[in-house]
C-alpha cells in the first residue's frame, strides 16, 4: 500500500476516470469518497507518494484534509495535487500556502493530469535523498559550498539569499507563495512579514543580473524558478 496513489474525490465519474488513468499506468489507487473516509484512511494507511485531493467534499472539506496531512511528519514526502473546480486566485494561493504541491482546475485534461502526476511522483521518489547541487547547461550550484555560477561566472549571495534561491531551484516550475517561502526559509518565528519576501526577491534578482529572468513572478500567487 505504501506505493499506492491516494485519491480523495466524491464525484463518481471523475473518480472512475482518474482511477482508470493511473491503473493503466500500473498504479494501485486507493480512493476515499468523502472527507470522513479520507480521515480514516489517513490514520491507517502507509503514506503514499502522491495524493490527489478535491476541495469540495462531504463532511470534511479538502482544505482541512490538506492541513491534517501536512501536519503529519510521516506524510511529509507525499506530494499533494489539488484537483478542484475552485479556480479563484485566492483558493489556489490558500492551497499552496498550506502545502499543496500543485493545483489543477476542473474540467481538466487527463493528459495534463498524467503529466503533472509524473512530475510529482519523480519529486516524491527523490524526496529522501539529499542532492549535492544543481547543474544544467547554464547553472552550476553547489549546495554545501554555497556556490552559484551562471554560464561560468560566479554570483555571490548572502547566506539567506542562497537559501531562498536554493529552495526555489530545488522545486523548478512550482509556484511558491510568499508565505511558503517565509515558512521554509526563515521560519514562522522570523520577525518579517510575507510581503518582505518581495524585497528579498528584488535583491536576489539584482545579484543574478543576466540570469534574473529565471526567477519568475506569478501574479497574485508568488514566485517560481524556471529553467
Amino acid at each position: 500500500m505504501g506505493g499506492a496513489l491516494f485519491l480523495i474525490e466524491d464525484d463518481e465519474i471523475c473518480a472512475y476516470l482518474v482511477q482508470c488513468l493511473f491503473q493503466r499506468e500500473g498504479h494501485e489507487v486507493i480512493r476515499a469518497a468523502d472527507g470522513r473516509e479520507a480521515q480514516e484512511l489517513i490514520d491507517t494507511m502507509a503514506p503514499p507518494p502522491l495524493a490527489i485531493l478535491d476541495i469540495m467534499l462531504p463532511y470534511v472539506d479538502g482544505t482541512q484534509l490538506l492541513g491534517q496531512i501536512r501536519a503529519r511528519p510521516e506524510w511529509r514526502d507525499t506530494a499533494i495535487l489539488m484537483l478542484t473546480s475552485m479556480a479563484r486566485e485566492q483558493d489556489i494561493a490558500a492551497a499552496l500556502d498550506m502545502g499543496a504541491d500543485d493545483y489543477l482546475v476542473k474540467p481538466f485534461s487527463l493528459k495534463e493530469l498524467a503529466a503533472r502526476a509524473k512530475v510529482a511522483l519523480r519529486r516524491a521518489s527523490g524526496a529522501g535523498e539529499a542532492p549535492q547541487g544543481y547543474r544544467d547547461e547554464k547553472w552550476e550550484i553547489e549546495f554545501d559550498a554555497y556556490v552559484v555560477r551562471y554560464k561560468g561566472e560566479e554570483i555571490r549571495l548572502t547566506h539567506k539569499e542562497f537559501e531562498l534561491f536554493r529552495y526555489m531551484v530545488e522545486r523548478p516550475g512550482r509556484v511558491l507563495t510568499r508565505e511558503r517561502l517565509l515558512d521554509r526559509v526563515w521560519g514562522w518565528e522570523a520577525e518579517i512579514d510575507a510581503r518582505s519576501i518581495d524585497a528579498h526577491i528584488r535583491r536576489l534578482r539584482l545579484k543574478l543580473g543576466p540570469a534574473r529572468h529565471h526567477v519568475e513572478t506569478v501574479v497574485g500567487l508568488g514566485y517560481r524558478f524556471v529553467k
